[in-house]
C-alpha cells in the first residue's frame, strides 16, 4: 500500500510540471520550490474553504470571552450559526461573530456554530491532496510558464481529480433518491378523487 503524498512531495509534483529537479527538503532556498509551496497553501485554503464531509464541525460550542465576544480561533475559515441551537442571526466577520438582529459584535451567552476548519496538508484525505496538488500544479505552470498546451494537458488531469473528490464527498453524504424533494412527492402524494368516464 502506498504511503499518503507529503506536503514535499506535492511540491515536487509542482516543481516536476515545469521541468524542475525535485528538492529534497522544504523550504530548500530554491525560488521555485518556494514559490510552489506558497502556491500549494494558498490552494488548499481556498479548496478546504468550501467546507467537505472531512473538515466541517457541526454543532460546536463557543463560548464569549472578557469582551463578550466571539472570537474564532485561527483555523476556522467559515462559521455559521446553528440555527436549531441559537435564538440568534450570527454570521462572521473577520475573525469574530456579529449579531445581524443587534447590530453589535457583543454576545452575551454561549453559542453553537457550524465550521469549516483548515485542515494541515497531512491531515486531509488523499483524494483531497490529489486535486489540490493537481490544481496547485496547474496555477503554477500558468503563472511560471504560460503554456497553453500544457494548461490544457494539467487541466484534464485537474478535472478529474475534482470528480474524484466530489464522488468521495458524495459517498460521505449517504445520499440516496428519498433525499431528493422530486422523489419524496411523488412518494407522499395523495391519489386524485377525480372520476374517469
Amino acid at each position: 500500500m502506498p504511503n499518503p503524498t507529503t506536503k514535499l512531495e506535492a511540491v515536487n509534483i509542482m516543481l516536476s510540471a515545469i521541468g524542475e529537479a525535485p528538492v529534497t527538503k522544504l523550504n530548500s532556498g530554491l525560488v521555485e520550490a518556494d514559490i510552489a509551496e506558497t502556491i500549494l497553501e494558498a490552494t488548499s485554503r481556498e479548496v478546504q474553504a468550501q467546507g467537505f464531509n472531512f473538515n466541517k464541525e457541526l454543532n460546536v460550542i463557543f463560548n464569549p470571552d472578557s469582551n463578550n465576544e466571539i472570537v474564532l480561533p485561527t483555523n476556522i475559515l467559515r462559521a455559521d450559526a446553528t440555527n436549531r441551537k441559537n435564538n440568534k442571526d450570527l454570521v462572521q466577520r473577520g475573525s469574530k461573530m456579529y449579531d445581524r438582529v443587534k447590530n453589535t459584535y457583543t454576545i452575551d451567552q454561549a453559542v453553537y456554530l457550524d465550521t469549516v476548519v483548515m485542515l494541515e496538508f497531512a491531515d486531509l484525505p488523499e483524494v483531497a491532496k490529489r486535486y489540490i496538488t493537481l490544481r496547485s500544479a496547474r496555477i503554477f505552470l500558468d503563472r511560471v510558464v504560460g503554456s497553453a498546451t500544457l494548461h490544457g494537458f494539467s487541466q484534464d488531469d485537474e478535472n478529474r481529480a475534482l470528480f474524484e473528490l466530489r464522488d468521495m464527498e458524495d459517498e460521505a453524504q449517504d445520499f440516496n433518491i428519498f433525499n431528493h424533494f422530486d422523489t419524496y412527492s411523488i412518494i407522499d402524494r395523495i391519489g386524485s378523487t377525480r372520476t374517469i368516464d
